[in-house]
């Protein structure tokens, strides 16, 4: 299939009316691959139908866009169309694609999010979005602008953003509010009047517009809020954990993320592209093109090594230069100078870079179907000084997918609660291979991982035997580096922590010889047993 056909399709999505019914089909990512390989299959597409622009601009029924969506991504060249009928497709696939590709937050759920086979959850619509932006050949380094210029007062031109902002990087790091003083663009800077359209679609835009939303309360929004599914096995309803949470919530940057990952290897790849079914099977499964690398299990990390928090930072700006001209309605907007947009920016990608991107992914007890905790919890008084590391032992080898994970976090939280009567799985986080960190007892609980010692640090464990053998370079460096610095960030662990292993307080041979041999060589690393 060409791939304007395939962009034709993914457009088609965004723009039907909402169903009548709600699709009964279970939100997970594989409903979404299924509906998209019998559309690849059905829609015939050749060279003269062109792309989908045509027909949207002039579509009935469409829903409202975002604003950078409509000008970003809707405004490529005409071309002769022919309008998709999108009920050649099952009604099943059908309602539940139209009901998938629209985002909301409101009443304490999350809508248009499905289950990915990784155990994350992830907002299809900035899937999308990334996805037609790769496909109109919008990568993070470098796009074309041929539709990406706006009409501009006289005397305007495209100003290099780089000359105008010496010292962002400096202002996203050390920031710690929106008013830090911070190297800002001149009083006689250019108004950019382009802007690279796929980190605007999919994250930039709705990073600083919501940073811009709360800097009029000088505190962060929540970012990366999480939620529970109402079951696993056929997920329809999904809670998030914190009912004020912003639009940035988990499942929306692990959509985004993923848009960005996707669409910038599609305005690298050779034609013809590959079908978006195979791709999406292919990221959400062992890895795309056999890398076991890039799928959605390590996105994070590659967000971190695509997107530069300068460049970041510069596309926030450009978005919500852009967003002044096109929403001359939106006053919050109007009343600010570029200066003030410039310190929004900057604030919204320190908290993004370090409270997000920068920390590991953790499943939520919720997501491994954990058993309640019997009896009441003992809080912990915060911040802790301790980190203690364990093997499990049993299970012995490492899990490197969800299900395997989960079912090894059931079983251990049954031996423990069944076998050694206590309330609840012992560990406070448990870190697997396919990486993810799964939540025991967490951040605010007392645990029961190193006896004597449980209310003074958290206790992490590998899953896996590593008596001979180490755990991957993943989950290392979460335990090592990312864990650690994230937790010291949010006030929960103390900046001087001490890393000790298990062997070190109790009688037993854990985390196992290969293990702690290596744990002596860590920054952190105490040989004091105090």
């Amino acid at each position: 299939m060409k791939a304007q056909g395939v962009l034709w399709i993914l457009l088609g999505f965004l723009q039907w009316p909402k169903p009548g019914t709600a699709s009964s089909l279970p939100l997970v990512m594989d409903s979404v691959i299924q509906a998209l390989t019998e559309l690849e299959q059905k829609v015939l597409v050749t060279e003269a139908r062109g792309t989908a622009s045509g027909w949207i601009l002039s579509a009935k029924n469409s829903s409202p866009h975002n604003s950078l969506h409509q000008h970003l991504l809707l405004k490529a060249p005409s071309h002769n169309t022919t309008e998709p009928d999108p009920h050649s497709l099952n009604p099943e696939l059908q309602a539940l694609l139209s009901e998938v590709a629209r985002h909301d937050v409101r009443d304490g759920q999350e809508y248009g999010v499905v289950l990915a086979p990784d155990g994350s959850t992830v907002a299809v619509k900035p899937l999308l979005a990334g996805l037609e932006a790769g496909l109109q050949g919008y990568g993070v380094a470098s796009v074309p602008s041929a539709c990406l210029s706006i009409p501009c007062e006289t005397g305007d031109t495209l100003t290099n953003t780089g000359a105008i902002w010496p010292g962002l990087m400096n202002a996203s790091t050390n920031a710690s509010s929106p008013d830090t003083e911070a190297a800002l663009p001149s009083g006689n800077a250019k108004t950019p009047t382009t802007v690279p359209g796929l980190l605007a679609v999919t994250l930039a835009g709705d990073l600083g517009l919501t940073f811009l939303h709360s800097s009029q309360t000088r505190s962060p929004p929540g970012l990366g809020i999480d939620g529970c599914w109402d079951q696993l096995s056929a997920p329809r309803v999904f809670t998030l954990l914190e009912p004020k949470a912003s639009r940035l919530t988990m499942a929306f940057l692990n959509g985004a993320l993923d848009g960005v990952l996707l669409g910038d290897h599609l305005s690298r790849v050779s034609r013809p592209r590959p079908p978006l079914s195979r791709l999406l099977r292919e990221y959400y499964g062992a890895g795309v093109d056999g890398d076991p690398v890039f799928r959605s299990n390590f996105r994070r990390q590659n967000g971190v090594a695509l997107i530069p928090a300068p460049t970041l930072a510069r596309r926030v700006w450009e978005a919500l230069v852009l967003l002044q001209k096109l929403e001359p309605g939106h006053l919050q907007l109007q009343s600010m100078s570029q200066e003030q947009l410039a310190r929004v920016a900057a604030f919204a990608t320190r908290e993004f870079t370090e409270a997000f991107l920068g920390c590991p992914a953790i499943h939520p007890r919720c997501r491994w179907g954990a058993a309640p905790y019997r009896g009441s919890p003992t809080p912990l008084q915060l911040p802790l000084g301790f980190l203690f590391v364990h093997h499990t032992y049993v299970p012995a080898p490492p899990c490197s997918t969800f299900a395997y994970c989960a079912a090894n976090m059931r079983s251990m939280q049954r031996f423990h609660q069944d076998v050694r009567f206590w309330n609840d799985i012992g560990y406070s986080f448990v870190v697997g291979s396919d990486g993810y960190v799964y939540e025991g007892r967490g951040w605010h609980w007392v645990g029961a991982h190193t006896r004597g010692h449980n209310s003074r640090g958290f206790g992490v464990a590998f899953v896996g035997n590593y008596t001979e053998s180490l755990p991957s370079e993943a989950a290392l460096n979460t335990v090592r580096e990312a864990l650690p610095r994230c937790a010291t960030r949010a006030g929960l662990l103390r900046p001087d922590y001490q890393l000790l292993g298990h062997r070190q307080l109790v009688s037993t041979d854990c985390p196992g010889n290969a293990l702690f041999d290596l744990l002596r060589t860590w920054p952190h690393f105490s040989a004091d047993k105090n």
